[in-house]
């Protein structure tokens, strides 16, 4: 079985092709357009195990808004379509990583439930010309439309760019390891026999 996706989106404010595979070996293919972001996909990927090809145009000249939230749309898109039935998944996920000063972590529910719960205060409403702010907007997007339930923890930290990085790094451990199949799940790990 492919755990495998992609996904096209056209709108007035962006262009975006996206394809995403579960089972992969950390390689990215990315043109995002938005530096920053380009750069945390990169380490999503690789921490992740992922493969994941990114080619996005958008507005930028406007800001990073537009084209960080439908990478988020299109890449949540891709991780539930991906996952299809989702028989014999974890669900479950939690990673805690270190970055220097800063401690993150992440747990995700792969529930069909979505929610972004987000614990974090970045001291910076910067890094470089990406807005921070644009961090939750990235994530609930992705929580949404994997429609998976997603806490993130920044539990303490001072450099915002090491905060960020460590939440990245923890979504893709979080998400490999709720996207892992164990052979003891028959079916659906749910009493209520779906998802």
């Amino acid at each position: 079985m492919t755990r495998e996706y992609t996904v096209e989106r056209n709108t007035g404010e962006t262009q975006i092709q996206l394809n995403f595979a579960v089972d992969g070996e950390g390689e990215a293919s990315l043109e995002t357009g938005v530096p920053f972001l380009t750069h945390m996909l990169d380490l999503f990927t690789k921490h992740g195990q992922f493969n994941l090809s990114v080619h996005a145009n958008g507005d930028t000249e406007v800001d990073d808004h537009h084209t960080t939230e439908d990478i988020g749309i299109c890449l949540g898109t891709a991780i539930k379509e991906a996952l299809g039935d989702k028989k014999g998944i974890k669900r479950y996920g939690n990673a805690f990583v270190p970055m220097d000063e800063t401690l993150a972590q992440v747990v995700i529910d792969l529930s069909n439930r979505p929610h972004l719960e987000f614990r974090a205060d970045f001291p910076a409403e910067k890094v470089g010309t990406f807005d921070t702010e644009l961090v939750h907007e990235f994530l609930w997007k992705l929580a949404l439309e994997a429609r998976m339930n997603v806490h993130v923890i920044v539990h303490y930290g001072q450099n915002t760019h090491h905060m960020i990085e460590a939440v990245f790094k923890a979504l893709a451990r979080a998400l490999d390891e709720a996207t892992m199949i164990d052979p003891r799940i028959k079916g659906l790990l749910s009493t209520k026999g779906m998802l």
